[in-house]
């Protein structure tokens, strides 16, 4: 009778759908959301004007207006006060545009680009394209560099690259479902950038941090703080 109690309480706790999520995966964690199903959102600033700064902050906020934060992820660069460097949208609202500009850094690393949740669909596009596709999102994030465009890894990655850390990004697969992904230990750019075209089939994929890679998701335990956090992508209910 007890294994029969345990059974259903396994079953209730993973029936919800965000909470069977993620998966470990070719030295990485990767989670799966659809955004025609899923409460997907970004955050930055709080009622205040404010940064949320990290993980923390935004649950409590979220629980404050009744919501659940059930998984939450950085998404996109940021400037040292905390707000993003380039396009920004939240809530059908922009609150920070196309950044085209070239310059030193991950970001300016041509070509970036935008991932965006439009209308229930999910997708990641290198910036010119995405500012010559008239879409309107609800949320976009633009980050850079991209990790994999049209089938083929960033040209200026380089498989003979040494730099290794913490890196995270975003990419949406053929079924259209969005794969968020942390890697698990230190990883060059190369093999980050082949784990989305060769693992999961991506035909273009987006870096979103490095050394700031930060992942909430309490199905595993897990509420990263290395460091205060920009914009934020989560899932909610």
């Amino acid at each position: 009778m007890l294994r029969i109690v345990l059974a259903v309480l396994v079953f209730w706790t993973l029936g919800a759908g965000a909470q069977a999520a993620c998966r470990s995966e070719g030295g990485n964690t990767v989670c799966e959301f659809d955004a025609k199903k899923d409460k997907i959102a970004l955050f930055n600033l709080d009622a205040t004007g404010q940064p949320y700064g990290g993980f923390e902050p935004l649950r409590q906020a979220l629980i404050g207006q009744g919501q659940q934060l059930t998984f939450a992820m950085n998404a996109g660069m940021f400037g040292v006060d905390l707000k993003p460097i380039g396009l920004y949208v939240e809530g059908g609202k922009q609150l920070h545009k196309l950044n085209r500009a070239g310059g030193p850094g991950n970001f300016h690393m041509k070509p970036n680009g935008v991932f965006y949740i439009a209308g229930g669909k999910a997708g990641v596009m290198e910036t010119e394209a995405f500012a010559k596709s008239g879409i309107k999102p609800d949320y976009a994030t633009q980050s850079g560099p991209m990790l994999v465009v049209n089938g083929a890894i960033h040209p200026k990655i380089s498989p003979d690259g040494t730099s290794a850390k913490l890196r995270n990004g975003v990419c949406v697969n053929d079924a259209g479902r969005i794969e968020f992904v942390i890697s698990d230990g230190f990883v060059t750019f190369f093999d980050f950038a082949s784990f989305f075209l060769d693992q999961l089939g991506c035909r273009n994929a987006l870096f979103f941090g490095g050394s700031v890679s930060s992942l909430y998701a309490p199905e595993l335990g897990r509420s990263d703080f290395l460091s205060q956090l920009g914009p934020m992508v989560g899932v909610v209910k």
